[in-house]
C-alpha cells in the first residue's frame, strides 16, 4: 500500500518534510497545476490550498497498488463524482470516514499540536462539526483511537475490500 502526498499552498510544520509529508507549493505553482488539470481533486481550505496529483493516485493503481488518500469531505465527494465517470477509479474506491470521538477530544489534539491560534482552532472545530455530520457519506466510519489501532483497522477493511466477490480473482479448478 502506497499513500498519495497531497500538495497544499501551506507552509511546513516544524519536523515535515517535502516530498513525504505534503508537495509544498507556492500558489502560483499549485494554480498552474489546476489549470493543466492535474488534480483529482482540490480545494481552498481556512486560506490554503489543498489538491491530490492524478499521477499520485493513478500511477499505483495502476502498478497494482492499493493506495491510501487523506482528503477531507469535500474532496471525497469530489473523487466520489469523478470516480462515475472512471471505471478505473470507480473500481477501486472505498471511502472511510476516519474521526476522532467527540469534537472535544479534536479540540484536545489541536491544542497539543499548538500550531494554531484560538480562534483559528475554533473555526476547525465549526468546521468540524459540519464534516463529521456527512459521515454516513462513506462506505465506512472509523471512529479513532490510538494511531496504531487506526491504522490496524484500516488494513483490516483494506483486506476485507480485497475479498470481495466482486473484487476477488475467480478460483481456478
Amino acid at each position: 500500500m502506497t499513500r498519495a502526498i497531497t500538495c497544499t499552498t501551506r507552509s511546513p510544520r516544524p519536523g515535515e518534510k517535502g516530498g513525504v509529508d505534503y508537495h509544498f507549493l507556492g500558489p502560483p505553482e499549485f494554480q498552474k497545476h489546476v489549470q493543466a488539470g492535474d488534480f483529482i481533486e482540490h480545494a481552498t481550505v481556512f486560506g490554503r490550498s489543498y489538491g491530490t496529483l492524478r499521477s499520485e493516485l493513478l500511477e499505483p493503481l495502476r502498478a497494482g497498488r492499493d493506495v491510501l488518500l487523506n482528503v477531507d469531505v469535500q474532496g471525497a465527494a469530489t473523487i466520489r463524482r469523478r470516480a462515475q465517470a472512471e471505471p478505473e477509479l470507480k473500481r477501486a474506491l472505498v471511502t472511510v470516514f476516519l474521526t476522532p470521538p467527540s469534537v472535544a477530544t479534536l479540540a484536545e489534539r489541536l491544542n497539543k499540536r499548538n500550531t494554531d491560534a484560538p480562534e483559528e482552532i475554533q473555526k476547525r472545530l465549526d468546521f468540524a462539526r459540519q464534516e463529521i455530520a456527512k459521515w454516513r457519506h462513506f462506505d465506512y466510519l472509523l471512529i479513532s483511537s490510538t494511531i496504531p489501532e487506526d491504522l490496524r483497522r484500516m488494513l483490516a477493511i483494506v483486506e476485507a475490500e480485497k475479498l470481495r466477490v466482486g473484487r476477488a480473482a475467480a478460483p481456478e479448478f
